[in-house]
């Protein structure tokens, strides 16, 4: 990549991060990557896909596959503590994932594909919304234009903190965790906290409910995590015993079938307690994550094209226990998911002085580039 070519994606990148916004309000940010793609000719451009995402689609000459690159649009309701003259002008938004990173390199993609269209079948540059909450995904899939670019292939890449720049992460099969976020509700019953024995505190209950989830995973006999993320109980009143307790828990598992497994026996175990001390309990589920599957043929792309570019890789042998909302697409085509390292002593992502490195921005477009060659040549 050529210099001039680099301070343009890396100024996209700095004024991305500035202009933060997160899921489901991308509309400003969806609007700057249009206005970057129209010095650019796309095929086609599809607009409003499963919100405010964007599909920029390259024909080839001959018929062939086609492979869709994906990166996220939406930012983090978090206040970033940065001391950089591209700091977010949007006080408790902030790119600290690095989204802003990844729709740079899938912007430099533009840019080469405005140079060299593939040889034969398609090549489709997607920008997806509301990824941190894991319901963009959905929404793309589900969106009927979506049926327009239906991929044989989709390939994606996350910054990795905790690894060298420039250095390629990579793993066959399940390479991070599905999940899903579980909130309970306990309702008992009131009374004067002078004569607690007239009512029925769910406290107890609370607290035996949040010691057994986290130890759950013990009796499981695949990989799985519970992390209890929240606990309310009762109200701010001195002379009131509490009636009702909330409990939210992030569940985690390598395989979709082992969560939903863990799901139900978080439910019965939570039920058996709650009707131990004659509680009622409801439940309610959020920010579901299918797990990301690599496929082999997928992979081998991957690899392939980090030998040619001789970049130095680490093939990891356990899955990440973080999730991405990539994963939905591994359950409808052949999907690679690669971290691309962002430096050994980088803050690590969400953390509020979180900056994506710009040197980083080439790797990941000669990535993808060279992946495209490979498919569609």
């Amino acid at each position: 990549m050529d210099q001039k070519t680099f301070i343009k994606l890396k100024n996209l990148r700095q004024t991305l991060h500035q202009y933060p916004e997160v899921s489901g309000e991308e509309k400003e940010t969806a609007k700057r990557i249009l206005e970057f793609f129209e010095q650019l000719q796309p095929d086609q451009v599809i607009k409003n896909l499963g919100g405010q995402g964007l599909a920029f689609v390259y024909e080839g000459k001959e018929k062939g596959p086609t492979s869709l690159y994906r990166c996220e649009l939406d930012a983090l309701p978090i206040v970033e503590r940065n001391d950089i003259n591209h700091k977010s002008t949007l006080l408790g938004k902030a790119h600290l994932c690095g989204h802003d990173g990844h729709m740079a390199i899938i912007s430099g993609l533009g840019l080469s594909l405005d140079q060299q269209r593939p040889q034969k079948g398609r090549v489709i540059l997607l920008f997806q919304p509301a990824e941190e909450t894991g319901e963009g995904a959905a929404a793309i899939v589900n969106d009927p234009k979506f049926k327009q670019i239906t991929p044989d292939y989709a390939f994606a890449l996350h910054n990795l903190p905790g690894y060298d720049k420039h250095q390629i992460i990579i793993k066959k099969n399940a390479f991070a965790a599905a999940s899903t976020g579980m909130i309970l509700r306990l309702k008992g019953r009131n009374a004067h906290s002078a004569h607690p024995e007239a009512g029925n505190s769910p406290a107890i209950a609370m607290s035996k409910i949040i010691v057994a989830l986290e130890r759950l995973p013990d009796a499981m006999k695949r990989f799985t995590l519970v992390t209890v993320i929240y606990a309310k109980l009762g109200e701010i009143a001195f002379g009131t015993t509490p009636g009702e307790a909330t409990i939210m828990a992030t569940l985690r598992a390598f395989e979709n079938e082992t969560r939903d497994l863990l799901v139900t026996y978080a439910k019965k175990l939570c039920v058996q307690i709650a009707e131990e001390y004659d509680l009622e309990i409801s439940f309610e589920f959020t920010e579901e994550f299918a797990a990301t599957h690599n496929d082999p043929d997928a992979w081998e792309y991957g690899n392939e094209a980090a030998k040619k570019l001789k970049l130095r890789t680490k093939h990891i042998r356990l899955p990440f226990r973080w999730s991405e909302d990539f994963g939905l697409f591994s359950s409808h085509t052949k999907t690679l998911l690669f971290g691309l390292g962002s430096g050994r002593n980088q803050p690590q992502l969400h953390e509020n002085n979180y900056d994506f490195p710009d040197e980083i921005i080439p790797s990941g477009v000669s990535m993808f580039r060279e992946i495209i060659n490979q498919i569609h040549n």
